[in-house]
């Protein structure tokens, strides 16, 4: 069965390995553009294209694939039985969509309907969801919208956004690979998806993760974990950005103005938030690495009284 993969970031790595260390026909990998990363601006591969290369294998990167006469002409020499997509990055358009035999099938990390779109990771902790994992479906126009052939989840509790990202990343590689006889002999269940029950994942900045010490304390605890470990949550202090990598909401209620320390220990800043305290572990400020606050206050101070946000 020839394929031709798609994908472009970390998450899209460990399927592509799978599918090329258990002897999978992959003709081709697309990925998007290399860009200029890190302070330095040197273009970089993406990480699927590093990975493809180790493995001698065609790499396109094209800038646009809608209405793309030479990038379609490849696909079709090639004449894959199957696409794979994972955390391609773009929606891919009907002369894509109907080429190969088989279809294309996407890996996405939410257990569909929930969370369509581009962050469903960050998303499915910052909106409080017990549970979350991976589903498997075939494309089609719709963002996300297309039939379910398998879906495998697992538990939230204390998880980090990456630590979610490496955990689903490889169940969707492993739920692939145990799908695709199914899908090769055209025996796979499609489950249409239950579009009154979606819900929609848009793509997290920066700016997504500045704190507001008005909101409950849970909520800030969820922001935090479900931005960690990029693009990070944040506050000011003393007139610089200090990001947080680590609270525990309290129960202790309190009539301090938002955002007001507390109280300052080696287990952590108590800030007000919401009504109630948040216990903030670990901090990063400009320049430095991040660190317990245990560690931060060997050499720096801080005191009760002091208001973050401002």
């Amino acid at each position: 069965m020839k394929m031709i993969y798609m994908g472009t970031p970390e998450f899209a790595v460990p399927p592509l390995k799978m599918l090329l260390e258990n002897g999978c026909q992959v003709e081709l990998v697309i990925t998007q553009p290399d860009k200029a990363r890190d302070r330095g601006k040197k273009v970089q591969y993406t990480p699927v294209k590093k990975k493809a290369l180790e493995y001698g294998i065609e790499v396109l990167q094209p800038e646009k694939i809608k209405g793309n006469e030479k990038f379609i002409k490849r696909i079709k020499e090639i004449a894959p039985d199957l696409i794979i997509v994972a955390a391609y990055g773009k929606i891919l358009p009907p002369e894509v969509l109907n080429i190969p035999r088989l279809g294309c099938i996407n890996i996405h990390a939410s257990l569909l309907p929930k969370y369509r779109g581009a962050a469903p990771i960050h998303r499915s902790i910052i909106e409080g969801e017990k549970i979350t994992g991976v589903t498997l479906m075939y494309m089609e126009e719709g963002l996300d919208t297309g039939d379910i052939i398998a879906s495998r989840s697992t538990e939230i509790d204390k998880k980090t956004a990456a630590d979610l990202h490496d955990e689903l990343s490889l169940m969707g590689g492993e739920l692939l690979l145990e799908t695709l006889p199914d899908i090769e002999t055209g025996t796979a269940v499609r489950t249409k998806q239950d579009d009154s029950k979606a819900s929609y994942a848009p793509m997290v900045f920066k700016k997504d993760g500045l704190v507001d010490f008005n909101r409950p304390p849970e909520e800030i605890e969820r922001l935090i974990q479900g931005l960690n470990s990029w693009p990070g949550a944040y506050t000011i202090y003393n007139g610089e950005s200090m990001k947080l990598w680590q609270a525990k909401a309290l129960n202790d209620k309190t009539n301090e103005l938002a955002g007001t320390i507390i109280e300052v220990t080696k287990h952590g800043i108590k800030v007000s938030a919401g009504g109630c305290t948040l216990l903030i572990s670990r901090i990063q400020m400009p320049g430095k690495k991040a660190m317990d606050v245990a560690e931060f206050l060997k050499g720096n101070n801080m005191h009760a009284g002091e208001v973050l946000g401002r």
